[in-house]
Order: structure tokens, then C-alpha cells, then sequence
């Protein structure tokens, strides 16, 4: 009996759901998680954004402490998604400078696609960043239903290149706030590293291995393992 017979034939056999109906129902709870938490989080941000806020203006900065940046979203489609500003306002020309003028950054900044020593870091960016509240605005992407709180980090649009194969599994799937990639170890991971993590999630997502990587990011903020 052939692959497509027995999912023809699964009600008969005792199998509950086919293949493609696990994977709708999995959807369906995925999102209704998403909407709970997604409320829960939204709300959370009012008071966070005021304390950054006075914390940034104590240090004589009165830049927006919230930006937007264009990421990859499912399918390919590029999303903006919303962030506790960790650095300086420019920050995007600063990397571009400092490429330009110091070799050894440019190495690891393409080796890695991240900085271990980010001077564009501020005083309370790194704060944000070592507990994750510079991700607590992305619960707006999530009510929008452009994201998920479980998935692969969304991308940044000059990283697609550098995606190769791994790019059309991963963008299948709805970028997420925490995933596994973040309870693995995040930035002490190489960005190569960082794909196949992606790729795992992809091949293995279920409900079960959701809950199971929401409760390990619990342990990883609280432990900050690998955030900087």
C-alpha cells in the first residue's frame, strides 16, 4: 500500500488525523497562542516604554526609542518589524563606516553577521538587549499575524544571499520572537550555525516542540544565555 493509500485510509485504520489535517489544526492552535500572547505582550510594552524612555532621556538622548526595520517575512514577503531602539540612531551608517575603516569588524561583521563588541551599543540598548525587552514591540507584528512567538528569527533583507539553500525552508515558516535558535545559545552561534537551526525547525515543528522551546527561552532570559 502506497504513501497517498494510507492517508486515504487513516479514519480506518485508527489515525485520527491525516497529514494535512494535523498540520491545519497545528496552524490553528499556533495562531490562537499567538493572539493570547500576542494581547498579553502588547500590553506590556506601554509601561516598558515608558521607563525606556526616561532611562533614554537621563542619558540626553531624544531619539524615538522605538524603530522600525525591514525584515523577511514568510514566503519571501518583507516585513517591518518593531524594536526597543538598543542602539544609536544612525546605526545602520555607523556599520557601514566602520566596515570601511577597520578590517577586523568587517571580517567578523560578514563572518557572523553580528559584532561580539557592538560600540553602536548604548548605555541602556545593552541592558534591553541582555533581557530581551528590545523585543517585547514585535508582540504588535504578532497580533498582525506577520510573525509568531515561535519561529525562525525573521532575516535581514542583505542576509538572503548569504541564506543559500537553507532560504526557501526557512522563509516557509512564520518568523518568531524566540525560537530555536535562541534557546540554543543565539549570538554565541555562528550565523551558519544559526541556519540549520532554522532548517531543524522547519522539518520538526509541532505543538509539542513549541511548548518546548517557550519554556526554554524562559530559562534563557533569565540566564541570558548568549544575548549581547
Amino acid at each position: 500500500m502506497g504513501q497517498n493509500d494510507v492517508l486515504k485510509n487513516s479514519n480506518a485504520i485508527g489515525i485520527p488525523f491525516s497529514i494535512n489535517e494535523k498540520k491545519k489544526f497545528y496552524f490553528f492552535i499556533k495562531r490562537i497562542f499567538d493572539i493570547i500572547v500576542g494581547v498579553i505582550g502588547s500590553i506590556l510594552i506601554i509601561p516598558l516604554a515608558i521607563i525606556i524612555k526616561i532611562a533614554y532621556l537621563f542619558h540626553k538622548d531624544y531619539a524615538p526609542i522605538i524603530f522600525r526595520q525591514e525584515r523577511i517575512g514568510q514566503n519571501g514577503k518583507i516585513i517591518k518589524i518593531y524594536k526597543f531602539r538598543s542602539m544609536v540612531p544612525n546605526a545602520e551608517k555607523v556599520l557601514e563606516n566602520l566596515m570601511k575603516s577597520d578590517s577586523k569588524i568587517r571580517k567578523e561583521y560578514l563572518n557572523n553577521k553580528k559584532l561580539e563588541h557592538d560600540p553602536r551599543l548604548t548605555r541602556v540598548g545593552k541592558i534591553i538587549r541582555r533581557t530581551s525587552i528590545d523585543e517585547f514591540p514585535q508582540f504588535f507584528n504578532v497580533l498582525k499575524g506577520e510573525m509568531s512567538l515561535i519561529g525562525p528569527r525573521p532575516y535581514l533583507l542583505r542576509e538572503k544571499d548569504d541564506m543559500e539553500m537553507y532560504y526557501n525552508e526557512i522563509v516557509a515558516c512564520k518568523p518568531g520572537i524566540t525560537g530555536l535558535w535562541q534557546v540554543s545559545g543565539r549570538s554565541d552561534l555562528s550565523f551558519k550555525y544559526r541556519l540549520k537551526l532554522d532548517r531543524i525547525y522547519y522539518l520538526q515543528r509541532t505543538i509539542r516542540f513549541d511548548l518546548i522551546i517557550a519554556y526554554k527561552t524562559f530559562g534563557a532570559v533569565f540566564n541570558k544565555n548568549g544575548a549581547k
